[in-house]
């Protein structure tokens, strides 16, 4: 198993920073973008129905080319210890992302077997769905606010649809946070500025169609997010 040498380094939140995670990324050229523009996470996703689906000997030659001091993170959804044995023998990984309807219980097996700080995504829709959060804050390292797919909906995550900001205003959190969900270059800032998000999640918002990124998309994405910051 490939490990970081110090993986919870890569979960600190600072109090004036603002952290971009760009996902679903599936070539060099994007992954360089990402990162010369700013991006603190690169995120690959296995996850056959998805679009922005990579298999594990791409997902691997891509990681050993992203710099030091950006964190890879696996985006995995209801993954057996099977895959995820074969995904963390391979690719350098700094973190994992559980984006099924993995519980609690699960949450905790995974971080102990693979030793790699834990990404728990949850999706809200409604008040009522953020009763689930400190369950999962209790056992994961980081905790993933997502909008809830409509229910039929094929994929967990990167729909582009966005949820009510206002629900997670003043929430105070025992554990470090990102916001995604429908984010993009033209409502980021205001996502930060009504939830406090000090962690932003996007993948649909800077794609030119399902699955291919745009190079200026993402350079915009992350400019927006951090210069909501640099505005306060």
């Amino acid at each position: 198993m490939i490990r970081i040498q110090n993986p919870e380094d890569v979960v600190s939140q600072s109090a004036s920073d603002v952290n971009v995670k760009i996902c679903g990324l599936r070539n060099a050229e994007d992954i360089v973008t990402a990162v010369e523009a700013g991006a603190t996470y690169i995120g690959f996703v296995f996850f056959e129905k998805s679009p922005r689906n990579v298999s594990i000997d791409v997902a691997r030659a891509l990681a050993i080319e992203v710099p030091v001091g950006v964190a890879k993170v696996a985006l995995t959804v209801n993954a057996s210890d099977s895959f995820l044995d074969e995904l963390t023998d391979k690719v350098p990984l700094d973190m994992l992302q559980l984006h099924g309807r993995e519980t609690p219980e699960r949450v905790t097996e995974i971080r102990a077997r693979y030793g790699l700080p834990v990404i728990k995504a949850v999706g809200v829709a409604t008040r009522d769905d953020l009763e689930q959060l400190a369950a999962y804050e209790a056992v994961a390292d980081l905790i993933l606010v997502d909008a809830k797919p409509s229910p039929g909906a094929v994929l967990p995550g990167g729909n582009g649809i966005s949820f009510d900001w206002r629900l997670l205003a003043g929430r105070r959190w025992v554990k470090p946070w990102m916001l995604a969900g429908g984010l993009s270059a033209e409502n980021v800032a205001e996502a930060i500025k009504l939830t406090g998000a000090r962690q932003v999640d996007v993948s649909s918002g800077v794609e030119s169609s399902p699955g291919i990124k745009d190079q200026g998309m993402i350079a915009d994405f992350v400019q927006a997010a951090q210069k909501e910051h640099y505005h306060e």
